[in-house]
């Protein structure tokens, strides 16, 4: 059968952080989108402060233009982690759902190396305040390296499909020497759950490097559409995508019947980067959801989020 095309009409950007406030002199990184309810959606990011560490936040906008923003939260949803956790050095959103009464946010944790530039993992967050306020689940997290899975993982995807938890994850496979400075090559895992924090992880890839030199496939956004899964990423090249647009972040897209075996066609991502402007550079991170009856998509710009968030709606089909 023939994929489903979605083609994006941009709406512009909604949010960058205006420096006042400490803990966000720069980024809205990662865009983690809740609907609150119909006329509001909470979109959660990750800031960084003068020392480059990052912290998570939230802005609430109108579900109708989320570029009206409602609220700007003037403090950190999670902070840092304790000293020599995980997560020392910095938070970033990855995911966020709701299960029995209780908001579950996914998201990366940080530490500097010195080998390497950093190492992550993936902590979970809890509320039960309607996202109000949110919890370490624990001190350490529920996803790191293991013994097949040497490296680091990130990004994660978590949906609960007839009561499995599925993650469609960032796994690095090695660190690369390009010059003196080592770049991070990773791609997307598959892992399931009973419970949202012991994972079963096999070694299933879901979206493998579509050549030598792809150097990133991050932020996998899996919307179910009947027995259709229909997948959002953003992918780069080994080298040169910090200081070359043509191998910067794009956003590319792929389907399956089951969630795991994926067919992948980035020429139907549906959106690229404009002429001009805060988008001009890359597109990353996306997320898509239905909302009100219409697919957005919430992404981000030039510098990994330095220029903010924007987002997008599925143009009408002809």
């Amino acid at each position: 059968m023939p994929m489903q095309v979605t083609l994006w009409q941009k709406k512009g950007l909604i949010f960058e952080p205006d420096g006042q406030l400490d803990w966000a002199r720069t980024h809205a990184q990662v865009p983690t989108v809740d609907v609150l309810d119909a006329e509001r959606l909470r979109i959660y990011f990750s800031s960084r402060d003068a020392g480059n560490r990052s912290r998570i936040g939230s802005i609430d906008v109108a579900a109708a233009d989320p570029r009206n923003v409602l609220q700007v939260r003037p403090d950190p949803v999670l902070g840092l982690g304790a000293l020599g956790a995980f997560d020392d050095c910095g938070t970033m959103p990855s995911w966020l759902l709701d299960h029995g009464g209780r908001k579950y946010l996914y998201y990366i944790g940080w530490n500097v190396r010195t080998t390497v530039p950093y190492h992550n993992a993936i902590g979970l967050a809890v509320s039960d305040d309607d996202g109000a306020s949110f919890q370490r689940l624990h001190q350490g997290p529920v996803m790191d390296r293991t013994a097949e899975e040497p490296f680091f993982c990130a990004t994660s995807c978590v949906l609960i499909d007839n009561g499995v938890w599925r993650n469609w994850y960032l796994s690095c496979t090695e660190w690369i020497d390009t010059g003196g400075v080592p770049e991070p090559r990773y791609h997307l895992k598959y892992a399931e759950s009973r419970d949202g924090v012991h994972w079963e992880r096999k070694g299933i890839v879901a979206l493998d490097y579509a050549g030598p030199d792809e150097g990133g496939i991050v932020r996998a956004s899996v919307l179910r559409e009947g027995a259709l899964y229909r997948m959002w990423f953003s992918y780069r090249k080994t080298i040169g995508y910090r200081d070359d647009a043509a191998s910067s972040y794009r956003i590319g897209y792929a389907e399956s019947t089951d969630g795991i075996v994926w067919q992948r066609n980035d020429a139907l991502g549906g959106i690229d980067v404009s002429a001009a402007g805060w988008d001009a550079f890359m597109v990353a991170y996306p997320q898509v959801l239905d909302i009100g009856g219409a697919l957005h998509l919430f992404y981000n710009g030039n510098g990994f989020g330095r220029s903010g968030i924007g987002y997008a709606v599925a143009a009408p089909c002809a």
